[in-house]
């Protein structure tokens, strides 16, 4: 409720027009309400991804192999979940919510959770030198950039779009392949 009523001001007004109170005054519940599921307004804008997130970080955690291929089924197998229904409108409709600097600030720790989920599981299947531990940050930012510019192309594929899976697999299966190497 907290969700829809929120974008639909942000088309209505922009983003920075919008404030909490007329987002939880639009569905009906109070400002502590709204502070119960979001702890900003930018929040409101990554419910979804969110969710993705703390499901692939418990999806890695449920792993014990710590290998590059398990990331690589887990991040596809996330991306799968995502349809067209669970698209941030923030992400289609950008530039009419006035939300792209916002995007960009808030969208940072969401990049560097997942990132640092994926250099844990990736260091947890190594010896631990600090080598190890360098290869798996570099090889968890440049998967996060990769699924970061597979959502992005996603989005822009307006109806024609295919599987964000697709998009995902396509953008890090030659990141995985390198550092298989």
């Amino acid at each position: 409720m907290l969700e829809e009523a929120a974008c639909e001001l942000f088309l209505e007004n922009t983003y920075p027009g919008t404030t909490i109170e007329q987002i939880t005054a639009r569905a009906g519940v109070s400002r502590n309400t709204f502070f119960n599921y979001f702890d900003a307004k930018s929040d409101v804008l990554w419910a979804g991804v969110d969710d993705t997130i703390d499901a692939l970080t418990a999806s890695l955690a449920r792993r014990s192999d710590g290998s590059l291929a398990a990331v690589r089924t887990v991040l596809i197998g996330a991306a799968a979940w995502f349809g067209p229904g669970q698209l941030p409108l923030a992400v289609t409709q950008y530039d009419v919510m006035a939300v792209q600097d916002e995007l960009k600030t808030s969208g940072l720790p969401r990049f560097l959770r997942l990132a640092d989920a994926v250099e844990k599981f990736l260091v947890e299947g190594t010896e631990g030198t600090e080598a190890d531990a360098a290869r798996a940050k570099v090889i968890a930012f440049a998967l996060v950039a990769a699924v970061a510019a597979a959502g992005s192309a996603w989005a822009r594929a307006g109806t024609a779009r295919h599987p964000l899976s697709e998009y995902v697999a396509d953008a890090i299966t030659p990141i995985c392949r390198g550092f298989t190497r």
